[in-house]
């Protein structure tokens, strides 16, 4: 359980403060998937904790704004940018996505695993996240179907919707926009006790009409 008096920004900084790195260090694998082959162009990624994604993006040849509430979490993802040698190509912002959203029109914008322990309207930011795609640009959700088998105390009020929910709640114009892929996957991941588990995912790939629409 969290404490309503505690922010989103605190919550994530405090995870992050647990460790060195509570991530794998390695870009989503349905990212790297869904986005090889596409033209490079500007790319956003919403919470980019570590930044693997921003990273594998920028060596790809996209210029990627990533974004994310934590600025001990942003702070750590410029290092490891630099690290890599392409801090240049990566512009690393703070944002509560509920409250502020980063400026512009990207040709990727890329939602991976976008949840919170807090309260945070995800139906909206996604909406706003639709709203800044280019003509021509692609939206790839990706998340949840369900919690992890070693989850043995789940909050009972936390949806994970499906990608077609995830499409209705978007209300995106039809004549405006194509689906490429709305499906649920499964995937090997290793738990907290070493134990290799199969954990069911969804995507939500959509491409926003237009003169610059691009082959996927």
């Amino acid at each position: 359980m969290t404490d309503d008096n505690t922010s989103n920004e605190q919550l994530w900084d405090s995870r992050y403060s647990e460790s060195d790195r509570i991530w794998s260090g390695n870009p989503n694998i349905v990212l790297v998937r869904e986005v090889t082959g596409l033209e490079p162009g500007r790319a956003l990624d919403l919470g980019c904790g570590e930044g693997a994604d921003a990273i594998w993006l920028a060596r790809q040849g996209w210029r990627v704004t990533a974004t994310d509430i934590s600025q001990i979490a942003l702070d750590r993802a410029a290092q490891h940018a630099a690290a890599a040698e392409v801090a240049d190509r990566i512009d690393f912002q703070r944002h509560d996505l509920g409250a502020s959203f980063p400026v512009g029109s990207f040709d990727l914008v890329s939602a991976q695993f976008l949840y919170s322990p807090g309260d945070m309207p995800r139906e909206k930011i996604l909406r706003t996240a639709a709203s800044a795609v280019a003509p021509g640009g692609v939206l790839l959700v990706e998340g949840h179907a369900g919690y992890p088998s070693w989850e043995h105390s789940p909050h009972p009020d936390v949806h994970f919707p499906t990608p077609e929910e995830v499409l209705e709640s978007l209300d995106l114009p039809d004549e405006q926009w194509e689906v490429l892929l709305s499906e649920e996957h499964q995937r090997s991941q290793t738990g907290p006790d070493g134990q290799q588990t199969t954990r069911t995912d969804n995507t939500l790939k959509v491409r926003r009409l237009g003169p610059l629409s691009r082959p996927h």
